[in-house]
């Protein structure tokens, strides 16, 4: 989970209530008008509250934005963390993995376009970077240290790159996110299927996934 705080104290000490409605209407505004678009008067406005004690909370739109997009990405890193430190074998955690991705992506697609927006060229502010790149380190982690125990357990290849097969397994993961929930990956994904992702019968996408990983992970000549 990302630590440090990009919110003022008064922030804490907010009635949960308010802290979570700030939050949800924040994630709705940045999500659906980009960061440079959102406006946090009309944030401040639909929450209830003065702009003078939004500011009370949050110095700037940015720490309010790092704020929405740690508490939305928080919730699937925790989900993706308890897959990946259990027992089961990699293939299982693999078809956890795209269920997840699948239902999290259906639940909190406004969450997924926060982090497209910072992964892209737009989210071009030093910190929001910086917030990107500390999400891909702990996943990264994550991923390299369950495929290193799968390796060392003989249970895939013996000759594959944990590094390199972590960096695979999330650039797959991470595009059947963006599909469900950004406007270019959704029609790359039309382009390649001809089927609309969001209409489609999971079933047949989390399958076919999973067929493609399980060769990636266990074939070996």
């Amino acid at each position: 989970m990302l630590e440090k705080k990009y919110y003022k104290e008064a922030f804490e000490r907010a009635d949960p209530e308010r802290k979570n409605l700030i939050l949800e209407i924040g994630i709705e505004e940045f999500s659906s008008k980009g960061y440079e678009n959102a406006n946090i008067n009309i944030i401040a406005k639909k929450v209830g509250i003065s702009i003078g004690l939004m500011y009370k909370y949050f110095a700037t739109k940015e720490d309010l934005f790092i704020t929405c997009l740690k508490y939305g990405m928080d919730i699937l890193e925790k989900a993706l963390y308890d897959i990946m430190v259990s027992d089961d074998k990699l293939l299982i955690k693999a078809e956890k993995l795209v269920r997840t991705i699948c239902m999290h992506s259906k639940k909190h697609s406004n969450y997924i376009k926060m982090y497209n927006e910072i992964c892209s060229e737009k989210g071009s502010l030093e910190r929001m970077r910086s917030i990107a790149e500390e999400i891909e380190s702990r996943r990264s982690s994550i991923y390299i240290t369950s495929i290193t125990s799968a390796l060392k357990s003989g249970d895939v290849r013996s000759d594959l790159d944990p590094k390199l097969f972590a960096l695979f397994l999330d650039n797959l993961l991470t595009s059947l996110q963006f599909a469900y929930t950004c406007d270019y990956y959704r029609e790359k994904f039309r382009i390649y299927t001809n089927i609309d992702i969001n209409k489609s019968d999971d079933e047949q996408v989390i399958s076919q996934l999973l067929k493609f990983i399980e060769s990636a992970f266990s074939y070996e000549k």
